[in-house]
């Protein structure tokens, strides 16, 4: 018989209320026993909790939700009871206590939706991102794959796909019925079919990773020495993050730090300056790693001459320092190339390098409405594309036997999204991300 599981599932204590959870087969039981009767169910009872020795224990709100139709699929009870630190640990004693009763491991509760399919594999992952989201971005698209958005998009190319194998079974083993169509036509049904399914597939694949909203755009300030770079920065994250010295070769490495905008997570990087002669061999593996972090920028914040910005599809190009070269014709006429003129020392332009930084991270994003897929989901995701491409005038396109097993192969891949196949290891990965009471 499945254990029965218990846990704090609020903040910890001490705070206004402390809700701790209980679910599995004794959870009727344990919640009799504590409030001496068992509430109607899925409705706030006030009622006196006490241990298995009559002693009181808090004055509380208990919820009985029987099973299946709960968080869980099995039998829950909440406790809605006084936050303090004592209140609980006494009431996770009393629940200790009982035969048949153990606390839950990391992420147990979630687990055991999933086990029960009150949840499938993309809504855990979407409530684990959820529970982890810092911003707006991410809270917007943790909440939409909590939701079912990507299930909903799967179960609908899964039944797509089941229509296509079904016409491909007719095909193969009634195809000497008279009710049942035969020959090429039914083939290059099936081909369009999966061609069509396939460019789906495709453009879902075309939209930003979800990695990047979660782990956050990476915006690389870069330029020459002494180009404002650990200034800008600092002004960015409002602290000192960098030393800033007149001294050439001062930054050597790659100083990283995050930051929201707008509700969008970002990675700031400030680099070593690049120059071509005068460094020496420490200066030289700096200026390496920031053309490396150029190369790997979702934004490059070019601080230099605009002839030698490096070629990025991302670039703002930024004449800095405004408040040492205003009144320089020929500096004024190479900032007039770039596209804004800005002094992080007295904050002209900051404001407009902030919407232009924001306006360019929203073009990295999914628009609304859409969701992102991550690694795992991405890789499921063209495993199975890859299975429904099939090349004009192949092999396989005359087969219908290899149609089939190429469709079979597609479902399978869709399944691991949101199903079982082969996917354990992982679960075990996944569940151990969430808190205790979850």
């Amino acid at each position: 018989m499945t254990n029965t599981i218990f846990a704090l599932s609020s903040g910890m204590p001490p705070a206004a209320i402390g809700v701790v959870r209980v679910s599995g087969p004794h959870a009727a039981a344990a919640l009799q026993a504590l409030a001496g009767r068992l509430p109607a169910p899925r409705r706030a009872s006030l009622v006196e909790l006490s241990d298995g020795e009559g002693a009181p224990l808090d004055r509380a709100l208990v919820l009985w939700f029987p099973g299946p139709a709960t968080a869980t699929g099995e039998d829950l009870a909440e406790l809605h009871l006084h936050g303090g630190r004592a209140v609980v640990a006494a009431v996770e004693a009393a629940l200790g206590a009982m035969s048949g009763l153990r606390r839950a491991e990391p992420g147990e509760f979630t687990r055991r939706a999933f086990d029960n399919g009150r949840i499938d594999l993309a809504e855990a992952e979407g409530l684990a991102d959820l529970l982890a989201a810092e911003t707006e971005s991410q809270r917007v698209q943790a909440l939409g794959m909590a939701s079912g958005h990507v299930s909903r998009a799967v179960a609908g190319w899964q039944e797509r796909l089941l229509t296509l194998m079904a016409g491909a079974e007719a095909e193969l083993n009634f195809a000497d019925e008279d009710d049942v169509e035969v020959g090429e036509v039914v083939v290059q049904r099936l081909i369009a079919g999966m061609a069509a399914l396939a460019g789906e597939l495709d453009e879902w694949l075309a939209r930003p990773a979800a990695e990047v909203i979660s782990e956050g755009l990476s915006v690389v300030i870069a330029g020459p020495p002494n180009a404002g770079k650990s200034t800008l920065i600092n002004a960015l994250v409002q602290r000192e993050l960098a030393i800033v010295s007149p001294v050439a070769g001062t930054t050597r490495d790659v100083i990283e730090t995050p930051l929201a905008l707008d509700g969008i997570a970002m990675r700031f990087s400030d680099t070593a300056g690049i120059r071509g002669e005068g460094a020496d061999a420490i200066e030289t593996i700096g200026i390496d790693r920031a053309k490396a972090a150029i190369d790997a920028a979702d934004i490059l914040l070019w601080l230099g001459s605009p002839k030698a910005a490096p070629d990025h599809p991302r670039a703002i190009l930024i004449a800095a320092q405004a408040d040492r070269w205003k009144g320089d014709a020929a500096a004024e006429a190479e900032a007039a190339r770039c596209d804004l003129t800005l002094s992080a020392a007295t904050g002209e332009g900051m404001d407009k390098l902030h919407r232009m930084i924001v306006e360019m991270a929203r073009t990295l994003l999914p628009r609304e409405g859409e969701a992102a897929l991550r690694q795992r989901q991405r890789a499921a995701l063209s495993e199975a594309k890859q299975c429904l491409d099939i090349e004009s005038g192949s092999r396989e396109a005359g087969d219908l036997i290899l149609l089939a097993e190429r469709m079979r192969l597609a479902a399978t891949a869709l399944d691991r999204i949101t199903g079982r196949a082969g996917v354990e290891d992982m679960l075990d990965t996944l569940f151990g991300r969430f808190c205790i009471g979850k």
